[in-house]
């Protein structure tokens, strides 16, 4: 009766330490991260103003390559952008890369990198503001840090 005990009580235990072990890496899956700008930021289509924002892609096995941006508490979806992949030469925290147009226009979220990953995320926006995206000078954010050069994650 003991071997029978022993047995079931080892299996609950593999059978949740599997579970467990599911549901911490659930959210590499779909690169769910939140982001927080200090200032309003341009996506395509709308300004997202100042403020923390969930970023995760909307279907990982999906070839559309679709992030889809909420509030913190994921009540609000705000967008749903198509994206390219783009590649950077190092993996490294969560990476963002910002265009700052001049004239004192919104800066322009340009590229989203998750965390320990070489391929992110490029937004499409419309052929006029790829033109000034184009111009403008790009800044890339690695974690909170600013960096001077966004050579570091790819062009």
């Amino acid at each position: 009766m003991r071997i029978n005990k022993l047995y079931i009580v080892i299996g609950l235990v593999i059978a949740f330490a599997l579970f467990f072990e599911l549901a911490a890496h659930a959210d590499a899956t779909n690169e769910l991260t939140k982001i927080t700008f200090s200032a309003p930021v341009q996506i395509p289509g709308q300004v997202l103003p100042a403020g923390s924002y969930m970023f995760e892609q909307a279907d990982p096995a999906d070839d559309l390559n679709l992030v889809r941006i909420f509030s913190v508490d994921r009540s609000v979806l705000y967008a749903t952008l198509r994206t390219v992949p783009t590649d950077r030469r190092q993996a490294g925290d969560t990476t963002i890369v910002l265009a700052k147009p001049g004239g004192g226009d919104t800066e322009l979220l340009v590229k989203w990198f998750y965390p320990g990953t070489l391929t992110g995320h490029e937004f499409v926006y419309s052929k006029q503001q790829e033109q000034k995206i184009a111009n403008a000078a790009h800044e890339a954010f690695v974690g909170d840090q600013a960096v001077s050069n966004s050579e570091t994650v790819g062009d």
